[in-house]
Parts: C-alpha cells; sequence; structure tokens
C-alpha cells in the first residue's frame, strides 16, 4: 500500500462517523509515513506514535487505527493518541 492509498483508506473509514481525519496535512502525512516504515520493519502497521513492546499480542493493540474511541484522550480531547482522528466540529 502507499501514501494515497492508506489517505483514501483512512478517509472511507471516516465517512458518515462522529470523526474525520485532522485537517493537518502535514500530521497526516507524519502518521502515514510512520505507519508505512512500521509496516516494512514488522509487517504490522502499527501507530507510530506508541511504543510497541516487542510482543505479538501488545503490538495487536498498536495497529492503526486502535480503538481509540476507549482512551480518555478522544473522551478529554476528542482526538486519537496520535491526534490522526479527531471529533467532527472539534
Amino acid at each position: 500500500m502507499n501514501k494515497e492509498e492508506l489517505r483514501r483508506v483512512w478517509e472511507r473509514f471516516t465517512e458518515k462517523n462522529d470523526f474525520m481525519l485532522n485537517p493537518d496535512k502535514s500530521l497526516v502525512d507524519m502518521v502515514i509515513d510512520g505507519v508505512l516504515e512500521n509496516e516494512k520493519k514488522h509487517g504490522l502497521m502499527l501507530c507510530p506514535c506508541r511504543l510497541r513492546d516487542g510482543t505479538r499480542e501488545k503490538d495487536l493493540e498498536l495497529i492503526c487505527p486502535c480503538n481509540f474511541k476507549a482512551q480518555s484522550v478522544w473522551k478529554d480531547k476528542g482526538r486519537c493518541w496520535c491526534g490522526l482522528f479527531v471529533k467532527r466540529g472539534e
């Protein structure tokens, strides 16, 4: 998958939801680059903003997009851990 394909996947993921991709294109590009690099290095599309512990079980929790609505940062700040997804209207 390349950068634009991943962006389109995430854009489709946000359709008809109460969240969207962050309008800060440079932040989104940085996260995409990190996710694709992690996929190349580790075989999983891991969030580049969170530290992996090297065990597959724990690393699976870091696959992007993660279950960000369960995180306190979503409730407190209206965004996922790394800011890739933000609440609409925020």
